[in-house]
């Protein structure tokens, strides 16, 4: 499938907050109560429609485990745009931000979009963080914030198309450079469609999948 742009995304956060659940109901639309945990990198594309243009969207979702720190930190390098996830009803993984946006910022370039996600938000009765301070943490550190559910979908498609939205904006005011791969974008050859297409296309790229098993996830 042909494409106008290519973005390429990269999701992190702790471990069970609903990184590989918020991809897979972008992706498939559909939610899976009890996902494995991510060994090192899962990969997913999709098609999307901006300003009439086709865009495909590149995302790598990482493991949150400490062990594979070391190969999430490869993946900030060549990416647009980072999804920084956390869940509201464990306060503890709102409470490692920092530390992830701190890694973020270190291992990528300079002007990478980061939106900060509030994910499992169909669970208010459980909620540990306030909406109120993921929109000031976000505030404070220059961040896109929105709360979502991968369970009932709520603002999945809204986080991708925004970050998306605003790679494009970026693009146009000269901030992301097409012809630089340090900037996580690239011009492809596509033409205007009416709708938008998908293409869906999970794949572990860790063959040692089946030594970890129930991580959980909304």
């Amino acid at each position: 499938m042909s494409y106008q742009y290519l973005f390429k995304y990269i999701v992190i956060g702790d471990t069970g907050v609903g990184k590989s659940c918020l991809l897979l109901q972008f992706m498939d639309k559909r939610f899976q109560p009890v996902h494995d945990l991510t060994i090192g990198v899962e990969f997913g594309a999709r098609m999307i429609t901006l300003d009439k243009m086709p865009i495909k969207l590149q995302i790598w979702d990482t493991a949150g485990q400490e062990s594979f720190r070391s190969i999430t930190r490869a993946y900030y390098r060549n990416a647009a745009c980072a999804l920084l996830v956390y869940d509201i009803t464990r306060r503890e993984t709102f409470a490692h931000l920092t530390r992830w946006l701190n890694e973020a910022r270190q291992n990528s370039h300079p002007n990478m979009v980061i939106m900060l996600i509030g994910n499992k938000c169909d669970l208010d009765h459980r909620r540990q963080v306030s909406y109120e301070e993921g929109a000031k943490f976000a505030s404070e550190n220059g961040l896109i914030f929105l709360e979502t559910s991968a369970r009932t979908a709520t603002n999945v498609e809204e986080a991708f198309m925004r970050t998306a939205a605003q790679i494009l904006e970026n693009i146009k005011n000269n901030i992301f450079d097409v012809n630089n791969e340090s900037h996580g974008v690239k011009a492809g050859h596509g033409v205007a469609v009416s709708k938008p297409t998908e293409e869906v296309k999970l794949q572990q790229n860790n063959a040692n999948n089946s030594s970890s098993s129930g991580g959980g996830c909304c």
